[in-house]
């Protein structure tokens, strides 16, 4: 199969358009000959060759000598029509057509322009076959796009001989003046272009890839089967009556004639879990089920399932295994096809679309989920391969001055960016680590329900919606010739259309609760799920704390309210987007008014459980009513002298820690101190350290600094109030530590004496921690001498931000543009906003931004520059009002941490350092 496609396109006439009329379909034969004759001319020494005739999606033929005993041939092409025999066969004669196979939710994203040019070939031919059902205006919008990519401009004499002798549509000569009429209207698009519109057409259509499979219901109902990237569809005549969407399908089936459909008992109740359809034949209920496993595994699965063992005596059931090959296009006859994941050897890499060319997933290569090497201290810089070109700020010059200027267009452009990095937020859930635990079977049904119902059908929506907010931008910024059809420099109308959609999906967002909830029960309960949920948080991919990407729903509606709220604050009350942004505005306030509360509690539970994973020495921090405050940095006084430790304060106790030397650098638990009765006093006159202050509990009394008057200041006001919030609740924590974890005091002042493995953990170097642990607030914390609250993390929850900078080292001169996400008090690198995981981060606790001075010899606008110690980065924005909002975001991380002062003496802190 792949040399056939291979010799496909080597036959193109070079120069000619892609897929142009160029057909080489002459037979070779001698006058007389016959094919049987021919195939055997070659004489005992040769191989017997078979010559077989391929149909191009461009209808064109041509003949090709296959060698019937080559390598992989019986199983490339297998037919049902020798239904006698067992043995495969190919029919003399036989016409084989190249045809689209797996038909993509939005082809327009595909990144190839030839592989764009044969899926518009296949809508063609569906057109003219009668498969794409649609309303005769569209129809004819569709072959005014076909004429403009096959013979370009509009020509009145050329347009009407073309569609006299090309048949685009079923019954087009009605149609002829109307498809003139659009055609007029394509003035200057070029075939790439129309592809693309003939696509984004075409993908809107019920129709759309839809191959029917007739059946019948229990009921003896007549109906058509046919299965797509989301799951199995049925049909009654033309009309969709009902999708089973993958989520929601536990197993699929055949016995004998009947198709069956094992949902997930939630779907329709437990005594109905099952769905049953009739087919004409065994080969047909096995063709379409055959067809079903390869869509799955094409759209949903990531890595190749590995075969069973076959049995020694007998086998039952099908021995059908799909092979992973991620080719679109297959071979087909007249009737039947050629699942190309059976055959072997290669196909033309122009024909394989890899699933990260789609907008449904990321990439299908588990080699990107391997384990990540050693990560790099976040005091040292980022290790990018810097590509700074004269040629790229060229770019650059010619894009800023080609876009829109207008403020509200680059509102409108961070919705874009950051609901880009939203999806792929929303993809390792729903599709990373989905695979993870189906591949180690280590989730209960019943929570993969909880799960997956609740955050599929999220998922689904907002890819729509980044499509209509891409294809708004597009045309804001001239880069679609669909301007022509009204006012695109607006969004307002998109925001609005979709904040009312989003009111249908409260149902599911306040289900987060109960399924954060569950899922840590789970991983408690389950050993095989703990194991996945620890092993999946070290990939690459999931660079933040897994629960966290539970949260990002309900704070994507935060930022919508934000960015609403600024878009109506720009525009004057006159302008024509104006209403309809308030109108938006009024809708995400009233949901996000609902779910505020909701999303506290699961802050605060998401950050319960983040810790309860990374301490070790303490249970149930996840005790119902406690509450997390701050967590940072402060120097313990003991009798060797200032300690570095880890304090985390909560509503009912304050706890501290030492770095621990684990493979994943958890941190050991080594006093806990109640909250009631508790009492905190500076004390640095009496001890002569900076910044020190004095907390005496009813078990003991400890003596600590902290790295500045500020950090000082915040942890005194956060233990009083949490000491008073202590006073108003009589309930005193039930939480016990094993007595070999607790000080050993013996005076007023703990001056313990410490063991060598507490010093050598409390020095351990970041360079030890796996990948997105180097990125966790309590780790940088550590390393940047900090503290952060939970009122920090609030408020950079509505600070995300991500687009595209360009950056610059401090001794660099040119500058790299890179796709840059701000969460979690860090900067993540990427390439480009298509990679599934970022090459490198930047934590900003303890960073200054401002903007460059005169010795930085800077002469670029918006430009802002980071600064820790040594440490010096420049940035530049595309625009004022994107540097501005960048600035704005990073101020926000970095004045979480207040200053970081030098008066602490070098011990294991300042090690760590540089």
């Amino acid at each position: 199969m792949g040399e056939i496609e291979g010799t496909y396109r080597s036959l193109q006439t070079p120069g000619t358009r892609l897929g142009s009329q160029f057909n080489a379909g002459i037979s070779t034969l001698e006058p007389g000959q016959s094919l049987s004759t021919a195939m055997g001319a070659g004489g005992k020494g040769q191989s017997k060759a078979l010559q077989i005739r391929v149909q191009g999606l461009d209808d064109a033929q041509e003949f090709f000598d296959l060698e019937v005993s080559g390598l992989g041939f019986s199983q490339s092409f297998t037919f049902i029509q020798s239904q006698s025999s067992c043995r495969p066969v190919i029919l003399m004669n036989t016409l084989f057509r190249l045809s689209v196979k797996f038909f993509p939710p939005d082809p327009g994203q595909l990144q190839e322009e030839f592989t764009r040019y044969l899926f518009s070939l296949q809508m063609k031919r569906d057109m003219m076959e009668g498969r794409m059902h649609c309303t005769e205006n569209t129809a004819a919008l569709l072959a005014s796009h076909l004429v403009q990519s096959e013979i370009g401009d509009y020509d009145d004499v050329a347009d009407r001989e073309f569609l006299k002798l090309n048949k685009l549509l079923p019954h087009q000569e009605h149609l002829h003046e109307k498809i003139m009429e659009l055609h007029r209207r394509h003035l200057g698009q070029t075939p790439a272009e129309s592809d693309f519109q003939v696509l984004e057409i075409a993908r809107k259509l019920e129709m759309y890839g839809v191959r029917f499979h007739p059946a019948a219901d229990r009921e003896g109902t007549k109906i058509n089967l046919s299965v797509a990237h989301m799951g199995v569809q049925v049909f009654q005549g033309i009309t969709k009556i009902n999708t089973f969407n993958w989520s929601k399908i536990r197993k699929l089936s055949f016995k004998r004639k009947r198709f069956l459909i094992k949902l997930h008992p939630d779907v329709h109740g437990p005594h109905r879990d099952t769905l049953e359809f009739l087919m004409a034949s065994r080969d047909q209920c096995k063709i379409f089920w055959k067809s079903c496993v390869e869509h799955h595994s094409f759209f949903r699965l990531l890595d190749q399932p590995q075969p069973k063992t076959k049995a020694i005596l007998f086998t039952r059931g099908s021995s059908f295994r799909y092979r992973y090959c991620r080719c679109m296009f297959v071979c087909r006859t007249c009737t039947e096809y050629v699942p190309l994941g059976e055959s072997v050897g290669h196909v033309d890499n122009s024909l394989c679309v890899l699933a990260h060319a789609l907008c449904l997933s990321p990439s299908f290569q588990m080699s990107t989920l391997s384990l990540p090497g050693q990560a790099p201290s976040p005091l040292q810089s980022p290790s990018l391969n810097e590509v700074g070109t004269a040629r790229l700020e060229v770019e650059e010059e010619v894009r800023r001055k080609r876009y829109p200027t207008d403020k509200a267009y680059f509102i409108a452009k961070e919705i874009l960016m950051t609901e880009r990095t939203y999806l792929k937020d929303l993809e390792v859930i729903t599709v990373w680590f989905r695979s993870a635990v189906i591949k180690e079977n280590a989730m209960p049904e019943g929570l993969m329900t909880l799960l997956f119902s609740n955050i599929d059908p999220i998922y689904e929506f907002h890819r729509g919606f980044l499509k209509e907010i891409d294809q708004r931008l597009a045309l804001w910024e001239g880069r679609s010739n669909a301007h022509v059809k009204g006012d695109c420099q607006r969004i307002g109308d998109v925001m609005l259309r979709n904040m009312c959609a989003l009111k249908e999906f409260t149902s599911y967002l306040q289900k987060h609760d109960e399924v954060l909830t569950e899922l840590e029960k789970a991983t408690k309960c389950v050993k095989k799920l703990e194991t996945v949920y620890k092993e999946f948080e070290l990939q690459k991919v999931c660079y933040l704390p897994l629960n966290t990407f539970l949260l990002k729903p309900i704070q994507r509606l935060m930022h919508y309210k934000l960015i609403l709220e600024r878009l109506c604050k720009h525009y004057a009350p006159d302008h024509r987007d104006h209403h309809d942004c308030k109108e938006a505005l009024k809708e995400v306030a009233e949901i996000t008014a609902q779910l505020q509360s909701s999303l506290i509690r699961l802050e605060n539970f998401q950050k319960l459980t983040e810790l309860q994973r990374d301490l070790i020495g303490i249970e149930n921090l996840t005790a119902p009513g406690r509450e997390f405050i701050r967590e940072g940095c402060l120097y313990k006084l003991t009798k060797k002298g200032l300690q570095q430790r880890m304090f985390f304060l909560f509503s009912d106790m304050l706890l501290y820690t030492s770095k621990g030397v684990t493979a994943t650098n958890q941190f050991k638990v080594h006093g806990q101190l109640p909250l009631h009765g508790m009492i905190v006093e500076e004390s640095e006159n009496e001890w002569s350290v900076p910044h020190c202050f004095t907390i005496y509990s009813a078990q003991r009394t400890i003596v600590v600094a902290a790295s500045s008057k500020v950090e000082m200041n915040k942890w005194i006001e956060d233990l009083n109030m949490a000491i008073d919030m202590s006073k108003k609740s009589q309930e005193k924590s039930d939480l016990f530590l094993d007595p070999s974890l607790c000080d050993r005091s013996s005076d007023e002042v703990s001056l313990e004496q410490e063991s060598e493995d507490d010093v050598n953990s409390s020095r351990c170097s970041l360079d030890k921690q796996s990948h997105h642990r180097a990125n966790t607030t309590m780790h940088v914390c550590w390393h940047r001498n900090t503290s952060v609250s939970m009122s920090d993390h609030s408020l950079a929850v509505e600070n995300q931000l991500s687009g595209y900078l360009l950056r610059k080292f401090k001794n660099s001169n040119g500058w790299q543009k890179l796709w840059v996400v701000f969460t979690n008090f860090c900067l993540f690198f990427y390439k480009t906003h298509q990679d599934d995981f970022p090459l490198a981060s930047l934590p900003l606790l303890g960073y200054t931004v401002s903007t460059p001075g005169e010795s930085d010899s800077i002469h670029k606008e918006y430009v802002f520059k980071l600064q820790f110690k040594s440490h010096v980065y420049f940035f530049r924005a595309e625009s004022e009002y994107t540097f501005e909002r960048w600035m704005e975001v990073i101020k926000s991380a970095a004045s979480a941490a207040g200053r970081v002062s030098l008066l602490i003496p070098k011990g294991p802190g300042e090690m760590n350092g540089n």
